[in-house]
């Protein structure tokens, strides 16, 4: 609420640039969402751990969720500056990829009548999808993009007037702090609902 209410308009691009508040946190938690997803699925991989497993299958909606929310509000901070709500540059392009990199991951879980079928292929599928990462942030610097560069660096130079900074990286812990939340009340259910699915036929088991 604050970049919306007090941080000043962007000189070039008005009050459009507003948009930022939602659109790079989102860009921010989506990449960050995938990397985790690409960890969670190594784990699982190299070492069998169910847990990974489940963390992978609940943090992919999320992700998928705050990907579909970078598009939507990018098309509509593209549609003034632009002229239309899509372009094919290549920064806009990586990041569809990323958002059906996380549909897909999602749907292959649930292909195989074989869960851990399913989980093996995901896993699969999220490790080679990483390689999509690193593109989307030098895309910008590798191809002629109608995109913006890179206007925060961590090693300092970021082109950013500092009243409009603080608000963004505020925003930005937000919406970190939303996509932690969430995947950890889906994991804490996904968790509680595998034991009482155990229990349920374990007692059946007995009865029996």
């Amino acid at each position: 609420m604050w970049g919306y209410a007090f941080a000043p308009a962007d000189w070039e691009q008005g009050n459009a640039a507003r948009i930022m508040y939602v659109h790079v946190p989102a860009a921010w938690v989506s990449m960050a969402g995938y990397a985790a997803l690409a960890v969670c699925s190594f784990f699982s991989i190299v070492w069998r751990h169910p847990l990974a497993d489940l963390a992978a299958e609940e943090i992919g909606p999320v992700g998928a969720g705050f990907t579909f929310v970078c598009l939507v509000s990018g098309a509509l901070w593209g549609k003034p500056m632009w002229g239309a709500y899509w372009v094919w540059d290549a920064r806009l392009t990586s990041v569809l990829v990323l958002f059906f990199l996380y549909l897909g991951h999602i749907a292959l879980i649930r292909a195989f009548d074989n869960r851990e079928h399913g989980y093996r292929a995901a896993a699969i599928l999220a490790l080679v999808g990483a390689v999509n990462l690193p593109i989307i942030v030098f895309s910008v610097q590798w191809w002629n993009t109608l995109h913006q560069g890179n206007t925060i660096s961590i090693s300092g130079g970021s082109k950013i007037y500092i009243t409009m900074l603080y608000p963004l990286l505020i925003a930005s812990v937000g919406f970190y702090m939303c996509f932690l939340t969430l995947v950890t009340a889906r994991l804490c259910a996904a968790i509680m609902e595998r034991k009482t699915r155990s229990l349920l036929l374990a007692a059946a088991e007995r009865a029996a």
